[in-house]
């Protein structure tokens, strides 16, 4: 077992799971908990067994189903009931029962919860403290007691507050973690109060910080700060309400900016990948600004920015984004230089720096093609084509000669027709050269782009089979501001995968269908390069 000196206890599938949005199945709890452990996090709070069905079959299930390397499954619950033995009480026995090596009993410690919702008197609320925790610490179970409401009840009777941490730590808990369950502290008081506990009842004391105020990042570290030696989190900072403090955040700063030995050797460089996969498993798009894990986190768009990254990336940057698992990434936009271009081209394998005439060209046609409407940001496929085009070596895999859309609307009976007895049929023809032969295709598709997108690939998929294993991914179209009246520009990217990997293109026009066909050509001829077909 690792150094028990310092806790990183996750409540992703408990506490993370209460967010508005998120509904896990058992195997999306077991496979979160692999994901938790791989990242190396001590404690994995797996929920609550007896409470609910799904959470009574993850414990069963993970005793048989997961390996954990780092990590140990926590069962959460509270203390007994008033008026009960905790021999004789259900749901302690379910935590009993678990299989868990760790409870985490949540007990009341703002009296006007114990007075008003318990409905019991502050010494019977003492009581089932330490008649769970001796119970459970009797039977073999490590036990830690969430302190709910801490922060608030030491506010109103500190005498209680501190009347509780002391009787949890007299009974055998471990660690008695103090709770900012409505998440309205900051920092300062933060500091403040876990001071003063520690120093009133010398227990060893954790914290859980919600995100209410925007501080829970902020509060835990303040905790650690003033000596709690235990930190409660949750992946990507899920949680009720607004959310829990951000593991990744917190184990950075804790990691990289306090230096302290938080995750077994290795982990740290995990933390992207985790926390992208936890994400996707949530069914939750990734936070691409998140700190330390986003996709933007260590993405550079001003031209100053990247002048000083070219001579030394730390000039702009707080850590190494290796250091999480992240990278660093350069924007390419109308705020660029020549270091922003040359930076970015090597990013794509591209050399342009024995060249600055050649960067300025390409500066200066960047933010001519910004300026009508083109965004490089996320079209790095696009970029490249420009690159290598301005570079002398453009990418041609065939030309276009013409391309037509037609629209139907007729009467329609099938199972896909409106409930008003029409439906909509569109037709795509294109006339291309490819390898020397004039090509003219025509495919049906639900609409323009998807029957040009048809029509594009099936009409070269005799010379190029690869392009049978693309797929469109992705479709975004912005409607951006005209310069006169009523006319528009419509910008579009498209995402294509071939299996082993993704890319975006841009396209620019007067209307959807425009900007399509220029995205489409792009992202096509983009997907042959990747297969490293040989060009005309």
């Amino acid at each position: 077992m690792r150094n028990d000196s310092f806790h990183v206890f996750d409540t992703t599938l408990r506490d993370g799971a209460q967010r508005e949005g998120i509904n896990l199945r058992v195997s999306d709890k077991l496979a979160i908990a692999q994901l938790l452990d791989d990242f190396g996090v001590a404690f994995i709070e797996g929920g609550w067994p007896g409470a609910n069905p799904k959470d009574t079959e993850f414990f069963q299930r993970a005793s048989r189903e997961l390996t954990l390397r780092h990590a140990q499954l926590t069962a959460f619950g509270a203390t007994r009931r008033a008026g009960v033995r905790a021999a004789d009480d259900p749901q302690v026995a379910a935590l009993r029962d678990s299989g868990a090596p760790v409870v985490t009993l949540v007990a009341k410690s703002d009296d006007r919860h114990v007075e008003r919702a318990l409905r019991t008197t502050l010494d019977e609320n003492l009581a089932m403290i330490a008649d769970t925790v001796t119970h459970l610490r009797e039977h073999g179970q490590r036990v830690f007691v969430d302190c709910e409401h801490f922060f608030d009840g030491y506010h109103h009777n500190p005498d209680h507050a501190l009347d509780v941490v002391r009787t949890a730590a007299g009974a055998g808990a471990d660690v008695v973690v103090l709770c900012d369950t409505n998440g309205g502290m900051l920092p300062g008081d933060i500091t403040r109060v876990v001071t003063e506990v520690r120093e009133a009842t010398g227990a060893r004391l954790g914290i859980h910080a919600q995100d209410d105020t925007g501080c829970a990042v902020a509060n835990t570290l303040a905790a650690v700060d003033a000596g709690a030696t235990h930190v409660q989190c949750t992946a990507n900072g899920y949680g009720e309400r607004v959310g829990n403090a951000n593991l990744f955040s917190v184990v950075g700063a804790l990691a990289l900016k306090r230096g302290l030995d938080v995750l077994p050797e290795g982990c740290l460089p995990e933390m992207t990948r985790v926390a992208t996969a936890i994400a996707e498993i949530v069914n939750l798009t990734p936070d691409t600004h998140q700190p330390y894990v986003g996709v933007s986190a260590f993405a550079h768009k001003a031209g100053l920015h990247a002048s000083a990254i070219k001579v030394d990336p730390d000039l702009y940057q707080h850590t190494d984004p290796a250091l999480v698992g992240n990278t660093m990434r350069m924007l390419v936009s109308d705020m660029a230089g020549r270091a922003s271009i040359e930076l970015k081209a090597q990013e794509l394998g591209l050399d342009l720096s024995g060249d600055r005439a050649l960067a300025g060209r390409v500066v200066e046609r960047v933010k001519a093609l910004e300026l009508s409407g083109y965004s490089f940001e996320a079209a790095d496929a696009s970029l490249e084509l420009l690159l290598r085009e301005e570079l002398g070596s453009p990418v041609r895999y065939f030309d276009t000669e013409s391309w037509r859309v037609i629209t139907e609307r007729r009467p329609g009976t099938g199972a896909g027709s409106p409930s008003h007895g029409y439906e909509s049929l569109t037709e795509a023809t294109v006339k291309l050269l490819v390898k020397g032969e004039r090509v003219i295709a025509t495919a049906e598709g639900n609409g323009p782009v998807n029957a040009l997108d048809r029509a594009l690939r099936s009409s070269m998929e005799g010379a190029y089979t690869a392009l049978a294993g693309l797929e469109l991914t992705d479709y975004k179209v912005r409607i951006l501001e005209g310069t006169s009246g009523t006319t528009a520009i419509t910008r579009i990217l498209v995402s294509f995968s071939d299996g082993a990997g993704e890319w975006t293109t841009v396209g620019v026009g007067p209307n959807v269908v425009d900007a399509s066909w220029v995205a489409l050509e792009q992202a096509v001829t983009y997907g042959l390069l990747r297969q490293g077909y040989p060009q005309v």
